[in-house]
């Protein structure tokens, strides 16, 4: 699997998919071109994955898919969540990111 969730991060995806009510969903996550350094990282919920086009893995109890494009670009990253007193949300250490922007949602490999 390109990308490892930490246990901190899949409770927190978890959480917010109980409180949507999106029991059946899979995490789907990948990377699209945009952002200040070239890539950015989408993440959300899908319906379905599609084995032709997607890896699937489960981590600590939540489906995560990656599609095939973005895999190369993920390879060996963590998405871990983040809940300090300046900000919260989702992190990805991304070893494959040779430059990152400020915010941490863009990068270039």
């Amino acid at each position: 699997m390109p990308i490892t969730l930490t246990e901190k991060a899949a409770k927190e995806v978890q959480r917010v998919m109980s409180e949507k009510s999106l029991s059946n969903m899979v995490l789907r996550i990948g990377v699209v071109g945009g952002g200040c350094s070239g890539f950015q990282y989408s993440l959300g919920f899908d319906e379905a994955s599609d084995p032709k086009q997607d890896v699937v893995e489960e981590h600590h109890g939540v489906r995560v898919a990656v599609d095939k494009k973005s895999e190369l670009f993920l390879d060996g990253t963590v998405l871990d969540f983040y809940d300090g007193l300046e900000k919260r949300g989702f992190t990805f250490n991304n070893p494959n990111a040779v430059k990152s922007c400020g915010c941490g949602s863009s990068f270039s490999a």
